[in-house]
């Protein structure tokens, strides 16, 4: 994601026309990128205007978890790719609140990318929707209260896309295994896969190599391998690498 998607749209798109008149959500911002999330808070945080109080920020999963947790908000605005397991990791960590059954906590996957595996993922993790970053301040209002009161709500193009995936016979099987990890996990795993050292991964990662060693022992402990050969042999077999 970069600065030049969040100006267009963040700092110069008018006021959302909205009527706040018996609406309002209280809404937390997670996303890594501070100028995004300052931009989502002047589109749509006006409170007498659009409804919406934003009520907490957070720029990586255990951020997230902590702020969702205390704050408690109708719902969240959650990027997929974070720091610390990505958006898919704090909906694991958070899925009790999504299942409360009083005032349940829920989640709007707000996105640059419009991947299958980042769509299916959130959705599959609980997530009600998934819109890209190329919302109108308006839109975003819009679907932050259908959200709140229980509907799906996708970007156009990605609605057809997910009923496809979900309902063809031809979809890959759930595996259960896979889904044990994280994201970050998977894509150390796929590098580990790959041949990488370490180091190199700590690099592409911009991670330290202390941590990347935390991954791959996660990583064998839950899949419950004894080191990275066995390991790649497991990547290699589902065709992760």
């Amino acid at each position: 994601m970069s600065d030049e998607q969040v100006k267009p749209e963040a700092t110069t798109a008018s006021a959302p026309e909205t009527e706040p008149v018996g609406r309002h959500a209280r809404v937390v911002l997670v996303d890594d990128h501070r100028m995004f999330r300052t931009g989502v808070q002047a589109e749509i945080g006006r409170t007498e205007t659009t409804g919406v109080e934003v009520v907490g920020e957070a720029a990586d999963v255990d951020q997230a978890v902590t702020v969702i947790t205390a704050t408690r908000p109708e719902v969240v605005l959650l990027d997929v790719h974070l720091p610390g397991g990505g958006g898919v990791e704090v909906l694991r960590r958070c899925a009790p609140l999504m299942t409360a059954a009083d005032d349940p906590v829920r989640f709007l996957a707000l996105s640059v990318s419009d991947a299958a595996e980042d769509v299916i993922g959130v959705i599959r993790g609980g997530a009600r929707g998934y819109v890209t970053k190329t919302i109108t301040g308006t839109d975003l209002v819009d679907s932050i209260f259908r959200v709140q009161d229980g509907d799906a709500v996708f970007s156009p193009r990605l609605a057809g896309f997910v009923l496809d995936a979900f309902a063809s016979t031809d979809a890959p099987p759930v595996d259960e295994d896979l889904d044990r990890l994280t994201q970050r996990e998977r894509e150390v795993l796929r590098l580990i896969a790959r041949g990488y050292a370490y180091k190199e991964i700590a690099k592409q990662l911009f991670i330290s190599v202390k941590t990347v060693e935390s991954h791959v022992s996660a990583v064998l402990r839950k899949l419950q391998l004894s080191n990275r050969h066995e390991l790649t042999r497991w990547a290699t077999a589902r065709r992760l690498v």
